[in-house]
């Protein structure tokens, strides 16, 4: 039915709960279908460096899966074929690019490393980073000599963010916002013992979808994402970049942010409750005024280490002055990072179909549908979707666009709803 015989299944980035799910059923529908499956150990790292004198070696850089092997994967917890953040198309800039030897090099190799091991399409899982690799994947065998093989790239959202355009919700969100959820209970517990405030810092690099799904989930008093760093929460700065061209960029106006929670504290305290947990997410460090985070690094796709930041910790420290100055009156602030834990969790059971219909989604794309170049997607009833990558990846920057939580939505309302008034 395919000329499709071996399959290479590749997850990098982040994990995320119900990984697993999805690659158990992506490799066990092919294998049903008669086609190899194999997984790629650790993302891109064992196939960005590849060279044809060292040829990949099997249970080291990646494994074969059978039927046996996929037993009860589908709910285990962590990532079978491990993961890793190597980035092949990292230099790749744009569509000229493409055509620059030295450039297409790294995605050359791993090219070459994959039809080494015989493989006739490649299947994706990972974030908006390892779509846009995906892409670039396509976009790389597009410019080979037409006697060359083209693999067909299929690519399967993942992220606990949840701010994937062309998708409603990412597998691993909802595990990932109860665990968070759990530890806010656990936390709101420990802060009406000692009448204190917890400042916890979620993930959400780009967005606020996690920390809204933990807080809400959660029962926290207050939350705050970069969606909401908008008008009075807004201001700018005029920095020089590497070149010493001044630019201007958006920062949060910290004395309107402070003042905000502490309008929540009085608030609370008025009605007896002189505790909470105000969560924010980590992609607040990126709207901090440079001199909070000069000489913090940045990683191979240039996002700023926002774990180095610790932001929550850092308006923890500025919100109990702010408190203070308020009021007159003390009141312990302690600032947190939660995260790494939620995202090797056992996944709960939406997760495990979610992502199961998603991994189902590689063998209909290849198998049924023969496509290259589309993302799963799957929506209402676990109606299943190909998106093509150009709807989803900037045809000029080659960067793909992220979907932040709409302020006029009904989910952001809600979150608002629950927040206490403060006048």
């Amino acid at each position: 039915m395919s000329n499709i015989q071996r399959v290479a299944i590749l997850f990098s980035g982040g994990p995320a709960p119900a990984a697993n799910a999805v690659i158990s059923s992506a490799a066990f529908s092919l294998l049903q279908a008669g086609v190899e499956v194999i997984g790629i150990k650790h993302g891109y790292s064992n196939l960005i460096d590849f060279d044809p004198a060292k040829p990949l070696v099997e249970g080291k850089h990646y494994l074969r899966f059978t039927q046996e092997s996929l037993e009860f994967m589908r709910t285990e917890p962590g990532i079978r074929i491990g993961t890793a953040r190597a980035n092949p198309g990292k230099v790749v800039k744009g569509p000229a690019d493409l055509q620059d030897a030295e450039k297409t090099a790294p995605l050359g190799r791993c090219y070459r490393a994959l039809r080494s091991l015989g493989v006739d399409a490649l299947v994706s899982i990972g974030g908006d980073d390892t779509l846009k690799t995906a892409n670039k994947m396509k976009l790389y065998q597009e410019t080979l000599p037409a006697k060359e093989t083209r693999m067909p790239v299929i690519h399967l959202p993942k992220t606990i963010d949840n701010d994937y355009s062309g998708i409603d919700f990412t597998f691993g969100y909802f595990s990932a916002a109860e665990v968070l959820a759990n530890e806010i209970r656990n936390l709101n517990r420990d802060a009406a013992a000692g009448q204190a405030y917890f400042i916890a810092e979620a993930m959400g690099r780009s967005a606020g979808w996690l920390a809204y799904g933990a807080a809400i989930a959660g029962d926290a008093c207050l939350v705050l994402s970069v969606e909401d760093i908008v008008g009075p929460l807004a201001s700018s700065e005029t920095v020089q970049d590497a070149n010493g061209t001044s630019q201007t960029r958006k920062i949060m106006n910290m004395e309107a942010v402070l003042a905000k929670m502490v309008s929540m504290m009085i608030a609370r305290e008025k009605l007896g409750r002189n505790y909470g947990v105000i969560v924010i997410a980590e992609g607040l460090a990126e709207f901090l005024p440079l001199s909070y985070i000069q000489g913090v690094s940045r990683d191979e796709f240039g996002h700023l280490a926002v774990a180095n930041v610790d932001v929550g910790k850092t308006i923890g420290r500025y919100l109990a002055d702010a408190y203070k100055k308020a009021t007159g009156k003390s009141r312990k602030i302690n600032g947190l990072q939660m995260g790494y834990e939620s995202r090797c969790c056992v996944p709960t059971a939406f997760d495990v179909m979610l992502g199961s219909q998603i991994g189902i989604g590689a063998y209909r794309a290849l198998i049924e549908e023969k496509l290259n170049g589309v993302m799963v997607s799957v929506g209402g009833q676990f109606d299943m979707s190909f998106v093509p990558f150009e709807t989803l990846v900037d045809p000029v920057t080659l960067v793909t666009k992220v979907r932040f939580i709409d302020r006029q939505s009904d989910f952001h309302r809600l979150a608002r709803l629950l927040e206490q008034k403060t006048d």
